[in-house]
């Protein structure tokens, strides 16, 4: 493919469906500030029943999908993919499917400006607004980002089980993590859950799965001429 092309490929598969995602996420966000949800019911239940050790466990949970963690364990998975796989692909993919959700939530949090709940928020609040939940975006985003990677390399049907459940359950823990700590709604950490598994499937058809159109062979003149 030309360069022409290869702009044009991307063009396509990441960046306008980059740009559609970032306008259903907007449109989603003024939808829900429009409408009463009741979220903030679902956000008083679990702050009056926090305890101590769930105090505990979710800041554990919550820290699965911290920022520094996130970016420094994608460039970790992009090095030992480039150097397991000799190839850019793996890497490639997992940069993409991480950095876009990171680019979507920035675009569309402050626009959006949601307030978080109405309860004591357990960690310190970003400057970001509610919705959507960066943290479970980043956290699909990696975990079965790694996890379409690995599996696609993995042949033992058992362990692409296991894999797998790992990668879905530390989303869900972030998820719970955020709520039960007071940092979002139950409508954001469901967007974010979208978001990142949107981000991932986009990244992976435009790279991880894409194939390479094959050059037809040139015909020499004396053939044609048969």
């Amino acid at each position: 493919m030309s360069k022409t092309e290869h702009a044009r490929y991307y063009a396509l598969t990441i960046l306008l469906p980059m740009l559609l995602m970032a306008g259903v996420t907007y449109g989603a966000g003024l939808l829900i500030l429009a409408w009463p949800t009741g979220e903030a019911a679902v956000s008083r239940d679990l702050a009056a029943d926090r305890t101590s050790l769930w105090n505990t466990y979710t800041d554990f949970g919550s820290s699965l999908s911290d920022t520094p963690y996130i970016v420094a364990l994608t460039a970790v998975a992009a090095i030992v993919f480039r150097l397991v796989y000799k190839r850019w692909r793996e890497s490639i993919f997992m940069i993409a499917a991480v950095w876009s959700q990171s680019l979507i939530f920035l675009a569309t949090t402050t626009p959006v400006g949601r307030h978080r709940p109405p309860v004591q928020h357990i960690d310190p609040a970003p400057p970001t607004s509610s919705f959507p939940s960066g943290h479970v975006s980043a956290a699909v985003a990696f975990y079965c980002g790694l996890a379409l990677v690995l599996t696609t390399h993995v042949r033992n049907r058992a362990l692409q089980v296991v894999i797998w459940v790992l990668a879905v359950g530390a989303p869900l823990v972030v998820a719970f993590s955020r709520l039960y700590r007071g940092m979002h709604f139950l409508s954001d950490v469901m967007w974010g859950l979208l978001l990142g598994a949107g981000c991932v499937v986009m990244a992976a058809r435009a790279i991880l799965y894409r194939r390479e159109k094959q050059r037809r062979p040139q015909v020499p003149e004396l053939v044609k001429r048969a």
